[in-house]
């Protein structure tokens, strides 16, 4: 009998343990507050913030995450590329760590949330742990991203993507990416260094804003990211014969702007004629001599194209060219195609990761659907070496990288939340 009672209130006591840790939430005020501290490096007197990359605010900032990592008894460490990785300790040393983190820097004029929701809610996230004294089989890795508005800098080097020429690249600060490098801890000398070798970590997870509409707009909780989309870019050069506007004949002109505007039509027809959510952008154009008295002899307008597939993208694009030289034959002009260096592939998420985020999203009760990304994100570069995920909360009116951006506290929490469910399902999960 007292073996039988003994039995039960074993049982009892490991479901009340079960049942906490499944319970285990974040603090909604406290992450919203630390939100609101990070806001305050470079705080301008129109009540903006301002903290491009490399600034002496995101300096500041970054040291300011430093201290924290640190009163979490996490060891941290600014890599070569100018990471910042914070470590705790888990039960089993030869597990490879479940990592998780955005970024702070920003773009300038931006809002207080792009990468920084999912940065605050990673230290929320080993708070909440260490307040209930639970410790994860695998070790756990905060890693903070340097200059992801600048070129997803320092996860572009963890991925040994970081090439010598974008050294040279100076952002908004006045400061190329080797001397920010060097400005925010890291070093230039032993870059190599920062390349991560595939299967180095368990598992990524990245919190974000949407930075889009869709979310708001069917009221859903999460968006379980399926991949950030490849991006191609092109230069497209229409040359026709500047001529004198008041002498030349409606008919008897080459018009290379007239054949520019058709096309610019044109890529909106030809990327709408596809079924799926891939889209085509025309956002720069220059026409030369550029006087309002002369017939526009060159113009040079911008392409880019983006899909979660390659081969989307390579059929809108051939698509897209048929129907431009088309309209350059008819407008007695030539045409000509230049592939630009600025492109990315596709960055797929682990299907594993997609439908663990999904899991926690729907045991928190909690509204979800799988969609891309239309922007890239660190996690696009982690993917290249490590299994990775990425969490989408709601962006208000679905503006980002401006000061009116905004995600509700609610919001927040609810995305911590998945985040810290799907890194403990994780840790169950993974060897």
């Amino acid at each position: 009998m007292k073996q039988l009672l003994f039995s039960a209130l074993f049982l009892f006591c490991f479901g009340e343990l079960l049942a906490q840790k499944d319970a285990l939430t974040v603090n909604q005020d406290r992450l919203e507050q630390r939100i609101f501290d990070l806001a305050k490096f470079g705080l301008q007197s129109n009540g903006e913030t301002e903290r491009v990359a490399f600034s002496d605010a995101d300096i500041e900032a970054r040291n300011w995450v430093v201290k924290t990592l640190k009163g979490f008894g996490m060891t941290v460490e600014i890599d070569p590329a100018g990471n910042i990785i914070g470590t705790k300790s888990g039960k089993n040393a030869s597990k490879k760590p479940i990592a998780f983190g955005s970024h702070i820097d920003r773009v300038p004029h931006g809002g207080n949330y792009d990468g920084c929701v999912g940065s605050m809610a990673a230290l929320e996230v080993i708070e909440t742990l260490n307040e209930n004294e639970l410790v994860t089989e695998h070790p756990l890795q905060v890693l903070i991203f340097p200059n992801e508005e600048g070129g997803v800098m320092g996860s572009r080097a963890m991925a040994g993507n970081l090439t010598q020429a974008a050294l040279s690249v100076v952002n908004s600060t006045g400061y190329s990416m080797g001397e920010g490098i060097m400005r925010i801890g890291g070093d230039t000398t032993k870059l190599d260094q920062a390349k991560q070798e595939k299967g180095s970590l368990a598992a990524f997870l990245e919190l974000h804003i949407e930075q889009g509409g869709t979310l708001e707009k069917e009221n859903l909780d999460i968006g379980v990211v399926e991949g950030i989309v490849g991006l191609k870019w092109w230069d497209v050069e229409f040359t026709g014969f500047a001529n004198h506007a008041g002498t030349t004949p409606m008919n008897a002109r080459q018009d290379a702007l007239l054949a520019a505007a058709k096309f610019i039509v044109a890529v909106n027809d030809v990327t709408n004629s596809f079924e799926g959510s891939q889209v085509g952008t025309v956002g720069r154009i220059k026409a030369e001599p550029g006087a309002p008295n002369v017939i526009p002899g060159k113009v040079t307008a911008s392409l880019e194209i983006r899909d979660l597939s390659s081969e989307v993208i390579a059929k809108v694009y051939n698509a897209i060219k048929t129907k431009t030289e088309e309209i350059a034959k008819a407008s007695n002009v030539s045409v000509e195609f230049k592939p630009l260096d600025t492109t990315s592939d596709p960055a797929l998420t682990t299907p594993m990761i997609q439908d663990e985020i999904a899991a926690s999203a729907k045991d928190l009760g909690l509204s979800f659907k799988k969609m891309p990304s239309g922007a890239g994100h660190d996690s696009q570069d982690i993917s290249r070496f490590a299994p990775a995920g990425m969490i989408f909360v709601p962006s208000k009116g679905g503006i980002s990288h401006s000061p009116q951006e905004f995600t509700s506290a609610e919001d927040m929490a609810n995305g911590a939340n998945v985040l810290l469910k799907t890194i403990l399902a994780l840790d169950k999960k993974l060897d």
